[in-house]
């Protein structure tokens, strides 16, 4: 901008010695008016001296007027012309266009900036569509799901009304599938709650000093008849004494979602390892199942929301989809981190957390 009001005024000064001292142009113009009206020598300079030379200061005036304006209309198009790239540069990036911006390379800065916002906007966008999808098939599942228990429970419900004489051990068979399944709808009513609060709760954390060896040894303990019929056992390995500051609700239910993954997804008479050491100050705390690995693919999106490993939908490993992601956002509440690694039959979830509470480190 600088260089172009340097430049005006260059030419302005210019203009203005050429107009005024140029003895060429008085020859010329006399020249004119007799070549072309037939005067004679005298009268033309006459002319020239009255209409032109008398008035040299308002003829340089206009003569300098009109530069500016001509100076002004292309300074005001060279710089109209950039702006117009980035208007359409903009209306790419709010549109549908597939197509890269360009601009000219003088805007090399801002057409890198605008791709990478395109770029970023089309991502964010696509991750979108795909968590909605996600949600609506799963709701979709659910759905499809709630109808089969639901339709168990009233036929044996029906059975049992009908039948006021069936024997005892037939009529205690069907109580006992029928609350099986009132179970299993229960459990699907409540993955529909989550799927609706997921986005809506904020995460308080109540923390309290937690015993982590009594936690997960009781932990273990309510899998026991999930473990049974396919001769599996879980194995704590934490050492006596290890304490960490956190919420134990929802670090309890942290490690319940942890394990229930590992045990449907763990070879059948295997071992499920449950290990905890202290590292600087932090606490690392591993859950090591045998089973089939995970896909590297998967491994990338098993904390999103509504990601699940068993796309067959099994009623005894299908869920919501949420437990993982419903981890995930627990731990970093804590300041800690969760990570898991897939090797051949052995799969390793490792969550790590801060020993002491802040207000700890700070007085320590």
């Amino acid at each position: 901008m600088l260089l172009i009001m340097f430049t005006a005024v260059a030419a302005v000064i210019f203009l203005r010695f050429i107009i005024q001292k140029s003895f060429s142009l008085g020859d010329n113009i006399v020249s004119f008016l007799m070549n072309t009206f037939y005067l004679r020598d005298r009268e033309a300079l006459m002319i020239y001296q009255y209409a032109f030379l008398n008035n040299i200061e308002f003829i340089t005036l206009i003569v300098i007027l009109i530069f500016l304006v001509i100076s002004l209309r292309l300074t005001i198009s060279w710089f109209t012309k950039y702006f117009d790239e980035v208007s359409a540069g903009m209306d790419k990036l709010v549109g549908k266009s597939d197509d890269e911006i360009t601009l000219s390379p003088e805007l090399d800065f801002m057409e890198n900036k605008l791709n990478q916002i395109k770029n970023n906007l089309e991502k964010q966008k696509k991750a979108v569509l795909d968590a909605e999808q996600r949600k609506n098939d799963l709701v979709v599942y659910l759905a499809h799901d709630i109808k089969t228990p639901l339709t168990s429970v009233i036929g044996y419900l029906s059975l049992l009304d009908e039948a006021s004489d069936m024997p005892p051990k037939q009529k205690a068979k069907y109580v006992g599938i029928t609350l099986e399944k009132a179970y299993r709808l229960e459990q699907l009513i409540n993955e529909f709650f989550e799927i609706t609060r997921f986005n809506l709760q904020t995460i308080v954390l109540n923390k309290v000093k937690i015993n982590l060896l009594f936690m997960l040894q009781q932990m273990a303990d309510e899998f026991y008849p999930m473990l049974t019929p396919q001769e599996k056992r879980v194995s704590v390995n934490v050492p006596d004494g290890l304490t960490l500051w956190g919420d134990a609700d929802k670090l309890a239910r942290v490690f319940n979602n942890i394990l229930k993954n590992a045990i449907a997804y763990s070879y059948e008479n295997s071992v499920i390892d449950i290990s905890a050491q202290q590292q600087d100050e932090n606490i690392m705390i591993t859950f090591t199942n045998q089973g089939h690995p995970i896909p590297r693919e998967k491994l990338e999106t098993i904390f999103e929301k509504f990601f699940r490993l068993d796309t067959s939908r099994s009623t005894h490993t299908g869920g919501a989809g949420l437990g993982l992601a419903i981890a995930k956002e627990i731990i970093n509440a804590h300041g800690g981190n969760i990570f898991v690694q897939s090797h051949t039959e052995k799969t390793v979830f490792t969550v790590v957390l801060p020993q002491k509470q802040e207000k700890d480190k700070l007085s320590a």
